[in-house]
């Protein structure tokens, strides 16, 4: 007897897949922006220099002396030379009133009165440190108020293009199973 034989033969199925990608677009414009800086404010005052010079004691020094410091000074020489007079006067009356001392009392005071002495110097230089400077430097005050910059800003929204990706499927072939019997 004789069995038949079977004879099968199978097709595998095949898909096919197609895809699409994703595509994104990004644009993204540049923000607004103004930007402004106030000016600072600034302030200077100042106090002007002052300078000046005493030169009395120069002048005095070469003989170059106001009508008041001269009747000062002739005033305060009269009283030195009042006094000395009546001191040489009191002298001279001791002088006198000692007869004892033999001698011959008037002749030495007739003298002594003759004989006078006279000083000079040249008074034409002045002394070291005559002439009173002083200086009183300039002060200068400086104010300055800074100004904050005013910033403005206005962002834009990104332009956004989207393309959204896809995937096909299909059947390539389709599977197929074919079953003979051959004797």
């Amino acid at each position: 007897m004789q069995i038949p034989k079977i004879q099968i033969q199978s097709t595998r199925a095949q898909l096919g897949i197609r895809t699409h990608h994703a595509k994104v677009d990004i644009q993204q414009p540049k923000a607004e922006m103004n930007i402004q800086q106030p000016s600072a404010d600034l302030n200077i005052t100042s106090t002007p220099s002052k300078l000046t010079i005493d030169q009395t004691q120069a002048r005095e020094d070469v003989d170059l002396k106001s009508i008041a410091k001269r009747i000062q000074e002739f005033a305060q020489q009269g009283k030195q030379d009042s006094l000395k007079g009546i001191a040489r006067r009191a002298t001279e009356g001791d002088q006198l009133m000692r007869v004892e001392n033999k001698g011959n009392a008037i002749a030495r005071i007739a003298k002594q009165n003759s004989i006078k002495e006279h000083q000079f110097n040249i008074a034409w230089i002045p002394s070291h440190d005559s002439v009173k400077i002083n200086y009183t430097p300039k002060k200068v005050n400086i104010q300055v108020e800074a100004k904050k910059p005013i910033i403005e800003v206005q962002p834009n929204k990104p332009i956004l293009n989207y393309s959204p990706g896809k995937v096909e499927y299909m059947m390539e072939s389709y599977p197929r199973l074919q079953i003979d019997f051959v004797n």
